[in-house]
């Protein structure tokens, strides 16, 4: 089975269910989220979680930038959605599908980049804290 590399940038308390689920998927979305969206390469989730995330207190000040990879196959139900320059390319999954998509992931989602605002703070996770430190 082929698979493809995607990206998600997150915030610290996003990581942290991710982590609690042993790194295998990703949390429902909120009410007022009707999309996930993985991004299709690192410099535009790096992009995303350096400018959006660390300055916001929901992302704990912090940008994570998570590598998964996902059952191409199934991926190819998704249309490439281009929200920007030629690299802004993201898949949108509506947000009643996650769950099905969490069960396309295949191996973990790893921690590849890590972005720290002025005033995050490290998390609850231990075990995560190790993670995300080694970024600093």
């Amino acid at each position: 089975m082929k698979t493809q590399t995607l990206y998600r940038p997150v915030g610290l308390r996003e990581m942290e269910l991710i982590a609690e689920s042993n790194y295998k998927k990703f949390p429902p979305r909120l009410e007022w989220q009707p999309v996930f969206y993985p991004v299709l390469n690192q410099q535009y989730a790096e992009q995303i979680a350096n400018e959006w995330n660390t300055p916001d207190e929901f992302s704990g000040f912090c940008g994570i930038v998570t590598a998964f990879n996902v059952d191409e196959d199934y991926l190819q139900k998704f249309e490439i959605q281009n929200v920007g320059d030629n690299s802004h390319n993201e898949l949108w999954v509506p947000s009643e599908e996650l769950e099905v998509f969490n069960q396309h992931i295949k191996g973990e989602i790893e921690i590849v980049n890590v972005f720290f605002g002025a005033n995050y703070k490290a998390s609850i996770n231990n075990d995560l804290n190790i993670k995300i430190e080694k970024f600093r």
